[in-house]
């Protein structure tokens, strides 16, 4: 299943530009005197190409909304026509405004004969990235393509860097790779091939202006009717079998009842243990499994199988993510792959959009702020990653080159201070939806799914779910001390008061456990050895001092060692 890349120059004619082509390992579908259009060899997805008209584009584009939008084209369109070609046929009628009124996960390159326009579905599932090198653009949906192209020097983004070990991700449109960029979520880019390049923010969501008279049912219902429209539109046919990802949260839970409410096959769930001795969530996944009456599997995980695919699980996610999850992530999809499954669902969204953990210590930490310790820079230490460390983390040297680097709060300042939202939580989970969901849980998700040939979806992450929860009174996600109230009142018909009302506790990853054991001898050669010491990203000292547990939080020392192990990786599988 491939993904795909284009490249617009100004200095080329159709054989240089297959031989560019080439290089990022495309097979071209489309090639003019400026313009080269492909799919890519040997590569997890599921691009395709599609013309119309004067049109000719390649992406990928899965639409949740396909009879919608059906009945917003002027022109017949044929029964069995493609998501893809049902994109550009809106595009060609509506421009621009088009990809707004698409639902779905999308990515796509469309030429016109004049110019490359680059799209990103609103919320960010999918991802496409660009660059610009001497009178050329070159533009991929998979970074590991667009690194091959000859014209670009690959050279690590410093800058970036920073930001990875602050975020445990990549929050805005840098990558790891310098003068290598991201499309935004709810953009759209234009370059042309004189290099200018215009960007067109398409989508954002809008919070309720209007004085709220409406009791909390109104709401509440609102919310369970969409819900269930948005696990209906990801469920696939009739008669083939769905998975879920169970953790026994809310979120997965209620993504779990609804598919099983409304799916007329079996659902398969999909639970992970650490082993009996550590803390799991496998007696409340269980309770739902068994409530919803799912076939339920219950995979365990140790230090061993962890450390075994640590790295290939890094080399999958084009933007590296931090997250001890990731290694369970692919194990869990490629037991769904190996049960014949084509689509598993997840519960991700829930906290972004209704007031999960981390929007009440904002809240509280607002009240007692003091004046001189900006908004930014308390959401920036409340990821509690290495924000408060680099002074120490990073090399001299590389501390030195980053002194008159753009300040990292400027990835969160514009969504924190924006005039949009007058709610302080809606800004705070504005935040959320721009960083978090769009840039770490979305694409790793996608990412490792795509690439067990299975179609990962996010119901509470559907456009319109994320819409309305902004038309939600801000103290009905967060009554009291009650994170996302008006959710699990949504649901709580579905499924056990045990599961909806317990508190949330998260999936606790024995990170600590296993530097003691299966990942010690694993740390010492990635980030003490020669490889990691020639690239002089990160004071030795440090790292010496970590390893050995001194300087840090206990409860912190696991996340912060992962998240160094998975920029080293992330740098040999990318940039060596």
């Amino acid at each position: 299943m491939p993904r795909f890349c284009a490249i617009l120059a100004t200095d080329s004619n159709p054989e240089n530009l297959r031989d560019e082509i080439a290089q990022l390992n495309g097979e071209a579908i489309f090639i003019d005197n400026r313009a080269a259009l492909a799919l890519v060899e040997n590569a997890s997805g599921s691009a395709e190409s599609f013309r119309f008209g004067n049109l000719t584009a390649v992406g990928e584009i899965t639409l949740d909304n396909r009879g919608e939008i059906l009945s917003l084209i002027n022109s017949p369109v044929p029964p069995d026509c493609a998501d893809a070609e049902i994109l550009l046929r809106l595009y060609a009628q509506n421009g621009t405004a088009a990809f707004a009124k698409l639902r779905g996960m999308f990515a796509v390159a469309i030429y016109d004969g004049e110019s490359l326009l680059l799209a990103r579905d609103a919320v960010g599932a999918r991802t496409c990235f660009y660059a610009q090198s001497k009178n050329a653009w070159a533009v991929a949906s998979s970074l590991k393509s667009l690194r091959r192209w000859r014209r670009l020097d690959v050279k690590i983004n410093l800058s970036a860097v920073r930001s990875f070990l602050t975020f445990a991700y990549l929050p805005g449109a840098e990558t790891l790779l310098e003068d290598v960029f991201e499309i935004l979520p709810g953009h759209a880019l234009r370059l042309r091939a004189n290099g200018a390049e215009q960007l067109i923010n398409y989508y954002e969501p809008r919070e309720s202006g209007a004085a709220d008279e409406n009791p909390a049912e109104f709401y509440v219902s609102g919310l369970r009717r969409i819900l269930e429209q948005a696990t209906a539109e990801r469920l696939p046919n009739a008669s083939e079998e769905v998975g879920v990802f169970l953790s026994g949260g809310i979120d997965s839970s209620l993504v779990t009842a609804l598919a099983a409410r409304r799916h007329t096959s079996r659902v398969h769930t999909y639970s992970i243990s650490f082993g009996d001795q550590l803390p799991n969530e496998t007696a409340y996944s269980g309770l739902v499994a068994a409530h919803c009456r799912t076939t339920h599997h219950v995979l365990s995980f140790g230090g061993k199988a962890i450390a075994a695919h640590l790295a290939e699980s890094v080399a999958e996610l084009d933007c590296p993510v931090g997250d001890p999850l990731t290694v369970p992530n692919l194990l869990l999809a490629r037991a769904a792959a190996r049960d014949g499954l084509r689509v598993i669902l997840n519960g991700e969204g829930g906290d972004p959009c209704f007031g999960g953990p981390k929007n009440l210590p904002m809240l509280i930490e607002q009240l007692h702020r003091s004046p001189d310790k900006s908004l930014a820079r308390m959401y920036l230490s409340s990821y509690r990653k290495c924000y408060d460390d680099l002074p120490l983390l990073l090399a001299p040297e590389v501390q030195k080159q980053l002194e008159n680097a753009p300040a990292l709060e400027r990835l969160v300042e514009p969504f924190l201070e924006s005039a949009r939202f007058d709610s302080y939580l809606n800004r705070l989970l504005y935040t959320n939806i721009r960083t978090k969901l769009a840039h770490h849980i979305l694409p790793k998700v996608e990412r490792l799914t795509a690439s067990c040939g299975i179609l990962g979806r996010a119901p509470l992450c559907d456009q319109a779910v994320v819409d309305f929860s902004f038309q939600i009174p801000p103290q009905l996600k967060l009554r009291g001390i009650t994170e996302k109230w008006i959710l699990k009142e949504a649901v709580r018909d579905l499924l056990p008061a045990t599961v909806v009302d317990r508190p949330k506790s998260g999936m606790r990853v024995p990170v600590q456990q296993w530097l003691h054991g299966p990942l010690k001898s694993l740390s010492n050669e990635l980030l003490l050895g020669k490889r990691a010491c020639q690239r002089g990203l990160l004071n030795r000292e440090t790292i010496r001092a970590w390893m050995r547990g001194e300087n840090l939080i206990y409860a912190r020392h696991g996340g912060k060692i992962w998240l160094l192990l998975t920029l080293e990786l992330w740098l040999r599988a990318f940039v060596d």
